[in-house]
């Protein structure tokens, strides 16, 4: 027989609806403020022609789920022997995951529930449809409203998901998003704490269902006259016909994303796919998609800042003339701390006073870079000194045990070594990490609970984990080991929720100008409990941001979203003083080794910027994007070996933006600095250069 195309009315409903919610979501971004640029009307015809294209072959994946649905819809299903014989292997089946361990239980967290509700479900309508045969299609229909509303919901709850992670990044899903996907409950929880979540999903649900009713409308008689066999055949050679040239068009119009403009190729981009694309390219591998030069040209030119370099590590012998100092040192690594937020930089809201005031006592670096946007960018930065690489940090990787770290030098100088964290360590992998780089862990599950005070879906509040961290270090101090603490903050972070009546902004405001404010009034309060302490006087502090608040911009890497604040604190041992010379995020520790007069063996990246041997330079990146800047010039390397350069004024020390100009004519000579440090580095990594010593 012909086929009907009536029958195919669910499928051109839910296509335009689908399109029309993208095109929605689009114009949102293109005027949403976080989208600092303006686009030509070539650029708008760009971004909505493609991202069209993008959104049709997404929705037709999609769509496979929804119509395998509509496709087993029939009647010969339910005759005998096939129905009773159906019936019984579901029901056999539900209660086989219900009451054994199955295959579902190895994924943990709620996947065994979630199955076993799809199919006690399954197993209820069949059920119906088999025993009641006079009420088949009035069940048949509420099946059928009851997917409708699901599948619709899901493209609502997704434009809605990236519109929040739009407004959080300026960047369509993105390895972040993967990051989410993995830690389920704490952001639900942040989502949760963030939002107002009542009226948002409210209309998330009352919008669904409008929709829903709509379509069921238009297309809820078909149910009455279900396809046959041969329309069957038909409509799926034609499905896999457009399924299969999806899968190879989508590939396609994803290498049309090479716009100058980053936000034109992130707007015309499907969330969806970009979210895919992440999901399988956690790892990029550099030697395949990044600029590579001969071997003994990388080693020439990285010999000028490591003399040692013999192409395989670093490896060098750190020298100081005088008795090294077995200081106690602490490391504050502070979330979200854009160096813009304080006065210093120009910030006239006095949200940080107590750290402007630490910065004149101490050794300021004002013109310090985070290798990245990621708080665990800022952690591999700080322990491993090294640059960051394509993909994900080390920290997130498989292979990030036993590498050459702080904890490895404070060790054979005999320390104990600690890292705490006021939320959950499992989080981003960072259990895993420091417990197999030689640091002790303490972490939210270590707080008894009288010792929270305050808490959110991130863990306890600043003041709580300074309070942890005093009494951990009077206990090691009583020991008569000199310790060295590695603590990294949470409350700067959204949802922005911290104790009520400690500062003149409300919680329930959840502003980032309140986390702000509140993380540098949790500072002070350390501070002052420390200074009362025996082992105060024998302590080094070293502050600094792991990453900063927004790392949105016009450009792949804008400078002023990577400038953060950094600082050694030490009365009675550290001069105060202003260090304006350009570095980077990985030679904090190294420059504080060097005051310790610390004689070492060293695999570092990052230098002791103090040195006469320093040579100014600093590393930036996204998971694909990676940066150098080095005389006045950011060059970027990126994925099909693209590389671009961009010149900038010289700046005052507190100037953190800086126009970038796109270079013409590249200078070579950088471009080949930035790819010896980023390939020796991939080439150290791949081949387990990096590990730490015998």
């Amino acid at each position: 027989m012909l086929l009907n195309f009536s029958l195919f009315k669910p499928f051109k409903y839910l296509l335009m609806y689908y399109l029309a919610l993208n095109i929605a979501l689009r114009s949102i971004f293109i005027f949403h403020p976080i989208t600092t640029s303006s686009f030509t009307f070539l650029e708008i015809c760009r971004i909505y022609s493609i991202g069209a294209l993008n959104d049709f072959f997404i929705f037709i994946c999609g769509y496979a789920f929804f119509g395998l649905y509509y496709l087993f819809l029939s009647n010969g299903k339910y005759a005998r022997p096939w129905g009773p014989l159906i019936f019984g292997i579901l029901l056999a089946f539900l209660i086989y995951i219900s009451f054994f361990n199955t295959i579902f239980n190895d994924y943990g967290g709620s996947v065994p529930e979630i199955v076993q509700a799809f199919l006690a479900i399954k197993v209820v309508c069949f059920g119906l449809c088999l025993f009641f045969p006079s009420r088949r299609t009035a069940i048949r229909k509420a099946i059928y409203f009851s997917s409708l509303f699901l599948f619709s919901l899901l493209l609502v709850q997704n434009a809605i998901s990236e519109y929040f992670f739009w407004n959080e990044f300026g960047l369509r899903f993105n390895f972040i998003a993967v990051d989410y996907l993995v830690y389920t409950n704490t952001v639900i929880g942040n989502i949760l704490e963030s939002y107002p979540v009542v009226p948002l999903f409210t209309t998330i649900g009352v919008l669904t269902l409008l929709l829903t009713i709509f379509i069921y409308k238009k297309t809820h008689k078909n149910l009455e006259q279900l396809m046959d066999f041969s329309s069957k055949v038909v409509a799926v050679f034609l499905y896999a016909i457009l399924f299969t040239a999806a899968l190879f068009t989508l590939p396609k119009l994803s290498q049309l994303e090479n716009a100058p403009n980053v936000f034109t190729n992130e707007i015309q981009a499907n969330g969806t796919y970009k979210f895919y694309q992440a999901f399988n390219q956690s790892e990029l591998d550099y030697f395949q998609f990044f600029p590579v030069l001969p071997q003994q040209k990388m080693v020439a030119l990285l010999r000028k800042d490591y003399p040692a370099y013999n192409g395989n590590s670093l490896l060098r012998s750190i020298h100081s003339d005088s008795t090294a100092l077995k200081k106690n040192v602490v490391l504050l690594t502070i979330e979200s701390l854009s160096a813009d937020f304080m006065a210093y930089y120009g910030n006239e809201k006095q949200l940080t006073p107590f750290l402007d005031s630490l910065a004149l006592q101490s050794l300021f670096f004002t013109n310090t870079y985070a290798t990245g946007n990621r708080t665990v960018r800022g952690l591999e930065a700080v322990t491993l000194s090294i640059p960051p690489s394509p993909g994900e940090s080390v920290v997130k990787r498989k292979d990030n045990k036993n590498k050459f770290s702080t904890a490895t030098v404070f060790q054979k100088q005999g320390y104990q070594t600690k890292y705490l964290y006021g939320g959950d360590a499992y989080f981003d992998n960072m259990e895993e990490f420091f417990s197999n780089n030689h640091f002790d862990i303490v972490d939210k599950s270590d707080f008894k609970d009288d010792e929270i005070t305050f808490k959110n879906i991130w863990g306890v509040c600043d003041e709580d984990m300074y309070t942890k961290a005093i009494q951990v270090m009077n206990s090691e101090y009583r020991s008569g080991v000199p310790f060295f603490n590695h603590i990294m903050t949470v409350s700067n972070h959204r949802p922005y929720t911290y104790p009520a009546g400690k500062i003149d902004i409300d919680p329930s405001s959840k502003s980032r100008d309140g986390g702000v404010k509140y993380t540098d009034y949790a500072l002070r309060q350390f501070f002052k409990q420390a200074r009362k302490q025996a082992w105060f006087d024998q302590t080094v502090f070293v502050i600094v941001s792991d990453h900063c608040a927004s790392s949105a911009g016009k450009t792949e890497l804008p400078l002023d979203k990577y400038r953060i604040p950094a600082m050694i604190y030490a009365p009675n041992f550290i001069a105060p003083q202003q260090y304006n010379t350009l570095m980077s995020q990985i030679d904090l520790m190294p420059t504080l080794l060097g005051l310790l007069r610390f004689n070492y063996t060293s695999k570092f990246y990052g230098q002791d910027v103090l040195q006469p041997s320093y040579s100014p330079r600093a590393f930036i990146a996204t998971y694909q994007d990676m940066g150098y800047i080095k005389d006045n010039t950011l060059t970027i390397l990126s994925p099909t070996k693209k590389v671009r350069q961009y010149s900038f004024q010289s700046q005052k020390p507190q100037e953190v933006k800086a126009a970038l100009i796109q270079i013409s004519n590249i200078n070579q000579l950088q471009v080949d600095l930035a790819t010896a440090y980023y390939q020796s580095l991939a080439q150290q990594l791949q081949s387990k250069q990096y590990q730490e010593l015998p």
